[in-house]
């Protein structure tokens, strides 16, 4: 079964803090399972959880406090990046070249993934392409993380414009997940 590391859970609970202060995170608590609510009391950043826990707690999110909205996971990958990259993964951005940093993308996944691959190819001087493979578990949130995270990311980078457009998703029934990444 496909893990996640608490680093996850923990940025989308702390984006529904920021966001919806205690009275928004306890809404969503609500709309979980004790089960579910018990296991992110106290979530470790460096602990493997299980995906399916993520995948309800972005459900909830979805339908508890974005109105339905799905496009709410891209900001959240968004403040993920910038929390991320300016503490723990710092080490990760290459100012001035993209192209360095999105080669990383391998490494990059497995400190949130368990399982599956992610490759990284430079298609042009201001473009390149993000694929995810053998990822057991998948959906539609996640994914949009992914296109938040990737193009925060690139700005961290010094990059004006980036642009990152879902080519294939594995939750839409593609063979896997494909991310064209541009910028100006």
């Amino acid at each position: 079964m496909q893990q996640v590391k608490g680093t996850v859970l923990k940025s989308r609970l702390a984006f529904v803090k920021d966001h919806f202060g205690e009275p928004g995170l306890e809404k969503l608590l609500a709309g979980l399972s004790q089960a579910d609510r018990d296991a992110l009391k106290m979530v470790l950043p460096i602990t493997w959880y299980s995906f399916d826990l993520g995948k309800r707690l972005d459900d909830a999110i979805v339908t508890v406090l974005a109105g339905g909205d799905q496009a709410f996971f891209e900001r959240l990958g968004e403040e993920s990046a910038r929390k991320n990259l300016t503490t723990f993964h710092k080490a990760f951005l290459t100012p001035g070249d993209p192209h360095a940093f999105l080669s990383k993308a391998g490494t990059i996944y497995g400190l949130y993934y368990e399982k599956g691959r992610r490759e990284y190819q430079k298609t042009g001087e201001r473009e390149g392409v993000l694929r995810t493979w053998d990822a057991e578990t998948f959906s539609v949130p996640d994914c949009l993380t992914i296109v938040g995270w990737h193009r925060h990311a690139l700005e961290m980078c010094g990059v004006k414009n980036p642009k990152v457009v879902e080519e294939e998703c594995r939750a839409k029934g593609g063979a896997i997940c494909s991310y064209r990444v541009t910028w100006g």
